[in-house]
């Protein structure tokens, strides 16, 4: 897959930018606050319609504006698709593919992949739950519509059922409409839980070799799936997970109104991260952590490319400057196929990849 060009209007500290990108190696050199981030920002926006650095869409318009927008022509899987997205202030994005309006995001899902990997990926094993969360929606969102679908959905309906706890002691009525949400929710949960769980499996058989060679074989990494305890199998199917999640949140009914919050579901989802039998996030040094980090997005890309029969696009936004020079050498050394972007001050460091384009950034002007 390729980004074959793209055109800003007022996103993020961009007035207008256009550029026309090699389907090889892009350079992205400039100073910092010159708008490198802001670039493949856009470039992953349009893959997932989703931000890493934003909750809002409002928060990717340029200061002062009402709106911003978004076109990228891209190639995937033998064809040449037009992406547009429409951001406004105060009113519900539009997403067009050819000209075509897209209903949801997750109808973006099999159009164009990206794997991002920014410095704050580097401590993806350090942070918590949520971070590796994120990680895994990501990934699975750009391959399985329907996964899209069910998270979007989970998410809206885990608003609503937290309100109603929240309000439940004022309006003690709203309790009349929770078993409704937890039954909904539980029917997106099992969805959610089916689909890591394959991912997660995914990455167990491709993520400990990507780390092993890092380290020399000097560690072994270790993934684990934890999610809800009365789920005996979380690689079945809805169908099958579904009666489980309804039992157990039945179990901590009373103890949800208690707490007037959500107690258990997939929101509390965590990949758990081991390096030589060991918890990572407790007890693995900084390089083991950024080591374990590089093996899960490195796998990641390579899932898409099983999964495809396309390399995705991969995204390094200024990553090489926060690695050693053992672990730049080996990114770069995996780095045999498809299109990156590489985000740096200094692009001369780089001379030992393949021919590519450099472009220079100031002041959001791609040179």
């Amino acid at each position: 897959m390729t980004i074959n060009d793209i055109s800003l209007d007022c996103f993020r500290s961009y007035v207008h930018g256009e550029a026309a990108f090699h389907p090889g190696v892009n350079v992205i050199a400039g100073e910092n606050a010159q708008g490198k981030t802001n670039l493949l920002e856009a470039i992953a926006y349009l893959s997932s319609a989703s931000s890493h650095r934003a909750r809002y869409d409002r928060e990717l318009i340029r200061h002062g504006e009402d709106h911003a927008f978004l076109k990228g022509r891209v190639a995937s899987r033998g064809r040449e698709l037009l992406l547009e997205a429409d951001l406004h202030r105060g009113a519900r994005r539009q997403l067009r593919s050819n000209g075509v309006k897209l209903k949801t995001a997750s109808e973006l899902s099999g159009l164009f992949n990206t794997v991002l990997f920014c410095p704050e990926d580097l401590y993806l094993i350090r942070e918590g739950a949520e971070a590796r969360r994120r990680f895994l929606d990501s990934c699975i969102c750009q391959l399985r519509p329907r996964y899209a679908q069910a998270l979007t959905e989970y998410r809206r309906l885990y608003q609503h059922k937290t309100r109603i706890l929240k309000d439940s002691e004022q309006y003690p009525g709203l309790l009349n409409a929770l078993d409704d949400f937890s039954l909904r929710m539980a029917q997106c949960g099992a969805i959610l839980i089916h689909y890591r769980a394959h991912f997660i499996r995914r990455l167990r058989e491709t993520a400990p070799d990507i780390h092993a060679d890092c380290s020399g074989g000097r560690e072994a990494l270790g993934l684990r799936y934890e999610t809800v305890s009365a789920v005996t199998d979380p690689e079945a199917g809805p169908k099958v997970i579904l009666p489980q999640l309804l039992a157990h949140q039945e179990g901590r009914r009373e103890a949800e109104i208690a707490a007037r919050s959500c107690l258990c579901g997939p929101h509390k989802d965590e990949l758990a991260v081991e390096i030589d039998g060991n918890p990572a996030k407790a007890y693995a040094s900084q390089g083991q952590t950024r080591t374990a980090a590089l093996a899960l997005k490195l796998a990641a890309r390579d899932i898409f490319r099983q999964e495809t029969e396309e390399w995705p696009v991969l995204l390094l936004d200024d990553v090489l400057s926060e690695l050693d020079q053992r672990r730049q050498e080996f990114v770069l050394n995996r780095i045999t196929s498809g299109q990156v972007f590489i985000t740096c001050c200094e692009e001369d460091k780089l001379a030992k990849l393949r021919e590519g384009k450099a472009f220079h950034i100031k002041n959001g002007q791609l040179i």
